[in-house]
């Protein structure tokens, strides 16, 4: 894997942000990281983040590159018979993460100008518009433009239920299985 960090301070650093002048600015590039982590691990973290001095803020941003992170459930299993867990894995094509003078995170999928949106907002994303072929008729054209939203809605309204009704089999195949390991389909 690739890490790059640079961290600037003084007056060159006033490019980035006007707080990067005192209190610095961090630069950070991770590039085709590979890890795997048990659960555990991210669950015992919580206490070395806590901290009772509120930090200073230090404008940053980190760039995460073909990186695949994956983890691992070692907590005990409930059922001895059971095969457990499958381990999940995170992949990660282009993520950007910056802290402006605020204090808060934002994330992006790509490094655009475009404004970012902080973590903790979350917006309904719009499936984008399809082109569709025009009819011989133009009355017929008009209806099939007016009905393309309307399927869209559909299509993914359906996705949606068909996603819940596979998480549900494999979440009923897992508890099958607890008791009985040998089971098939």
């Amino acid at each position: 894997p690739e890490v790059c960090l640079r961290f600037e301070v003084g007056p060159d650093a006033a490019v980035h942000s006007p707080l990067a002048v005192q209190n610095g600015f961090l630069r950070m590039l991770v590039r085709s990281y590979t890890a795997e982590l048990f659960m555990s691990f991210l669950t015992n973290l919580g206490p070395f983040l806590e901290d009772e001095i509120i930090p200073e803020v230090i404008p940053m941003e980190i760039k995460v590159v073909d990186a695949k992170i994956t983890l691992k459930d070692d907590n005990p299993q409930v059922y001895p018979t059971s095969p457990g867990p499958v381990p999940i894995t995170l992949a990660v094509d282009r993520i950007i993460v910056k802290r402006r003078d605020d204090g808060v995170f934002y994330v992006t999928g790509e490094d655009s100008p475009t404004q970012e949106k902080p973590v903790s907002v979350l917006q309904e994303q719009k499936a984008p518009a399809e082109c569709v072929e025009a009819a011989p008729a133009p009355a017929a054209h008009g209806l099939q433009l007016k009905e393309v939203p309307e399927l869209q809605r559909e299509l993914q309204t359906m996705k949606i239920a068909l996603a819940e009704a596979n998480m549900d089999k494999a979440r009923l195949l897992q508890e099958i299985r607890k008791y009985n390991p040998l089971f098939q389909l």
